[in-house]
């Protein structure tokens, strides 16, 4: 894939990740940065066109992830790239979709993480007083970590990422809390409304 080539140092090329994220947190030299994007480009260009459902789109997004990241790589821990990069380029992807008020659907162990249902209730367009009242009550209902996540994620636009660094939850656990939250809050609004 041509078009994202990156310009690689010849001696960081042999470099494990672990060794790369170790010399660029000691350095802060972007080069072991780029080799390691470099690496995992067709994944994260793979996972773009997977939600985006777009050549062009996914390309762009690539890019925007490589220049957003790139002069701050280093205020992230970061303990497995691999992993990290993923759950980045999922994050980036879903506020894309949210943006453009797209239907998310995400398979995490086989469950719907979003849906046009879930994502309504959130809408400002949705301009029933009803359902409002009934969101209002249901969230104040949630856990407080779940109530949390769901705030940040849908009132504040944060990424997984960011939620993890704000609250210092693990990003599996904010996850866990917005996924059973919006589960529970789709469940409750549907029972106050009688749906």
């Amino acid at each position: 894939m041509a078009f994202f080539s990156l310009n690689r140092k010849s001696n960081v090329k042999n470099l494990d990740d672990d060794q790369l994220l170790s010399l660029l947190r000691e350095t802060g030299d972007v080069s072991h940065f780029n080799e390691l994007y470099e690496r995992y480009i067709p994944l994260v260009y793979g996972l773009c066109l997977k939600y985006l459902q777009d050549t062009e789109k996914a390309q762009d997004a690539v890019i925007d992830i490589f220049e957003t990241l790139s002069p701050k790589i280093t205020t992230y821990e970061i303990k497995v790239f691999k992993n990290w990069i993923y759950s980045v380029a999922k994050n980036h992807c879903f506020h894309i979709l949210r943006e453009n008020k797209k239907e998310i659907v995400v398979d995490f162990d086989s469950q719907i993480m979003e849906s046009d249902t879930v994502l309504d209730l959130f809408s400002e367009e949705t301009p029933d007083k009803d359902k409002e009242a009934a969101l209002r009550e249901c969230l104040n209902r949630l856990p407080d970590p779940q109530r949390t996540t769901i705030r940040m994620f849908f009132y504040e636009e944060k990424s997984y990422a960011d939620i993890a660094d704000d609250t210092g939850f693990n990003l599996k656990s904010v996850k866990s809390f917005l996924q059973n939250g919006k589960r529970n809050l789709k469940i409750c609004v549907e029972k106050k409304l009688n749906l």
